[in-house]
């Protein structure tokens, strides 16, 4: 980091930027896998690709990327539990959890607002992270509003000009 720049200091600063909260899974030879991953976005319309960028310290990730597929599953607001399940190591994290595969088989999670299908495009150095491109093979939205990130903590959005 340049010189009066630390890790503390940026992720307070850049956690002034709202950010989506998705659930990236894949269906692995040991069945499903899946991560709670803060760092997605659209890349590109023509061809259509994804970014996604696990931290290099993830255990699922490495399992999803050998198949060569996955789903971003962008949460809905009533799936905060579900985004603090995915974001811890180990377990079975899909105890219970609703899901049914995509057409390309990853999973494809009961409640999420939106989900996009996609195989493995090209993968990135990116520090501490790893940048992921997806492409886009399928895609659906729902509709329920998102489960967003802010400032350290869950927040829920509301469309403009609702409310008071």
């Amino acid at each position: 980091m340049s010189e009066g720049t630390d890790s503390s200091t940026m992720r307070q600063v850049l956690g002034h930027f709202p950010s989506g909260v998705t659930i990236v899974t894949g269906t692995t030879p040991d069945g499903p896998a899946g991560f709670t991953c803060q760092s997605f976005s659209s890349l590109s319309l023509d061809p259509p690709l994804v970014l996604v960028l696990p931290g290099r310290s993830s255990s699922s990730w490495p399992k999803i990327e050998a198949t060569g597929r996955f789903v971003v599953n962008v949460l809905s607001e009533e799936q905060e539990e579900l985004s603090t399940t995915f974001a811890v190591s180990g377990g079975d994290k899909f105890a219970g959890v609703e899901w049914r595969p995509s057409g390309l088989g990853s999973p494809i999670l009961g409640g999420a607002t939106a989900w996009i299908d996609c195989t493995l495009h090209d993968v990135h150095d990116g520090g501490d992270h790893l940048i992921v491109v997806g492409a886009v093979h399928d895609l659906g939205a729902p509709g329920s509003p998102p489960l967003v990130f802010h400032r350290g903590g869950y927040a829920r959005t509301s469309p403009a000009g609702a409310g008071g």
